[in-house]
């Protein structure tokens, strides 16, 4: 609805109390309702699965038209990154927030840091996830109040050429609320436990759920060691779970994302269960790791499969878990995609030990010769050494090429020493563009970078403690922090104002009109960064 048009209609709401509502004002409603556009988290999951939605037929039909996200750890994080999107962007369109499952367990969790296993409270990601859509929307309301305050002093100076110029960037404000895709983790239990959890999360704005192949109680992150898959019927059972959680709160075109860790996973829990040859589960037990025997070979506690008259025996370790053969990791991955592609899975995510685009390619071509449209969420991930990767990406193409490459030494290509050659330079340039030529190359639809804010508050902690502590003193804060905040236009700068201070002082004189108490005063200290 459009400012006027509130206006009108909670002044006719008013008048029609005969009186006993004449101390509200019509026009300050109205900037409260445009302050507060989302009433619920169902609401803000309905407004994000469209934009999702519009996204990815967007990318179908040219793929430079790729999104991208940062996780965030933090409500703060989220607002500010999304503020600095609209600064320098002009608008947030194609830009999401993901939320990370490592960061929660890392940052969040009531027992402290933890490893990504699953161990954290699966409740503090529909936490965070409100957290997130709470600051988002104050960002919104600050917005929107700066430009009310514009109004006003528009209309005070008999400028009706301005004023008509705010009311139509009110009427036609953007949002800082954008998709969240969240991490699900394994769905922390049964399929049961995975609906209760996907519904907590939607509930609070979530549009997109990211839900992996792993077993639960045995769940790692991506980018370690022992990983355990657990059988496709297992694993669908839970991405339908998620589909019932969306469609019973009325998240119809909700988007559910299927992450394989198959790649990098070389062991399984549980043997499938198949009824005949070919079919889901036989396909998941052909890749096992078996030695074919006699019946005479069998030992107490075998497990054997029969296959085409042959008794199989899968190789057990003392872990009791059982091991896929060597080299079969992309190919499980391919058929984990096409089967939850199968089975109403909206995106992918195969997790890779590299970022390399032709491995990602060479998967993906087959995936989409079965369903032409596959895409992907790819997680450009802080655990790759982008830059030792990719120089050595360069180093392997130049000598396949018959380029000299004697001066270079592959495995110390990190080094400082080659920061200035031409080898670096164009590795830097394939990292540069690697979100646009894996987008078009191998249908990578959204790039996100699970744990980014995680490093940049570590990195720019590191960076004060070393001024402020040191020989610097209070010239590291002001020469590092305060003076670049100014410089750059940070709008944290002005921190009272950001934390809701000015909001706060709208509605003091909403509520008591000239008897406010506000704290915008011209002894305000922030008066000096206006």
């Amino acid at each position: 609805m459009a400012y006027q048009d509130h206006i009108i209609e909670m002044g006719q709401l008013i008048r029609s109390k005969n009186g006993t509502w004449d101390g509200i004002s019509a026009e300050s409603v109205a900037r409260m309702r445009l302050q507060n556009r989302f009433k619920t988290g169902l609401e803000i999951a309905k407004y994000t699965a469209g934009i999702m939605r519009e996204d990815m037929a967007a990318y179908d039909a040219d793929p430079a038209n790729y999104t991208q996200s940062l996780g965030c750890w933090h409500g703060f994080i989220a607002q500010q990154k999304l503020i600095s999107i609209k600064k320098h962007f002009g608008t947030t369109k194609q830009r999401y927030i993901y939320l990370s499952g490592w960061m929660v367990a890392a940052l969040r969790s009531d027992f402290g840091p933890l490893p990504d296993q699953s161990m954290h409270e699966k409740t503090s990601v529909p936490a965070l996830i409100e957290e997130i859509y709470t600051f988002l929307k104050q960002a919104d309301a600050r917005e929107l109040g700066g430009l009310f305050r514009d109004l006003d002093a528009a209309r005070a100076a008999g400028d009706k050429a301005k004023e008509q110029k705010l009311v139509d960037a009110i009427d036609n404000y953007e949002t800082h609320v954008v998709p969240i895709i969240a991490d699900i983790d394994a769905g922390f239990g049964n399929a049961e436990a995975t609906y209760l959890l996907a519904k907590k999360m939607i509930e609070a704005g979530a549009c997109a759920l990211q839900i992996e192949n792993q077993v639960s109680d045995e769940k790692q992150c991506g980018h370690q060691d022992g990983k355990v898959t657990v059988p496709h019927e297992d694993f669908l059972a839970k991405v339908r779970a998620c589909r019932y959680a969306f469609l019973e709160l009325g998240v119809d075109n909700g988007v559910i994302v299927t992450r394989t860790d198959s790649l990098g996973a070389g062991l399984t829990k549980q043997i499938a269960v198949s009824h005949e040859p070919g079919d889901l589960g036989d396909k998941y037990n052909s890749f096992l790791d078996c030695e074919e025997i006699a019946p005479a070979d069998m030992k107490n506690g075998d497990v054997v499969l029969n296959r085409g008259g042959k008794l199989l025996r899968p190789k057990r370790l003392p872990s009791n878990l059982f091991q896929f053969r060597e080299g079969t990791g992309a190919d499980r991955c391919v058929l984990d995609c096409i089967t939850s592609l199968q089975h109403g899975a909206d995106l992918l995510w195969i997790e890779t030990e590299k970022p390399h685009i032709e491995q990602i390619a060479s998967m993906v071509d087959r995936i989409r010769e079965v369903f032409p449209n596959a895409k992907l969420a790819y997680n450009n991930s802080p655990s790759f050494n982008w830059t030792l990767n990719f120089r050595q990406q360069v180093y392997d193409a130049w000598a396949s090429a018959g380029k000299d490459v004697s001066s270079y030494d592959r495995a110390g290509l990190m080094s400082v020493d080659y920061d200035t050659t031409e080898l670096a330079a164009e590795a830097d340039e394939r990292i540069r563009t690697f979100q646009a030529d894996s987008a078009k190359r191998a249908g990578i639809f959204h790039h996100l970078i699970t744990l980014p804010t995680y490093h940049t508050a570590a990195l720019s902690t590191d960076n004060l403690a070393k001024e402020y502590f040191g020989k610097q003193g209070m010239l590291g804060y002001v020469a590092g922090v305060q003076r670049q905040e100014i410089r750059q236009g940070i709008a944290c700068v002005r921190h009272q104002n950001m934390s809701g201070s000015d909001i706060g002082d709208d509605h003091k004189e909403y509520f008591a009109g000239e008897a406010a108490l506000k704290a915008g005063g011209v002894h305000n200290t922030m008066n000096q960064f206006a």
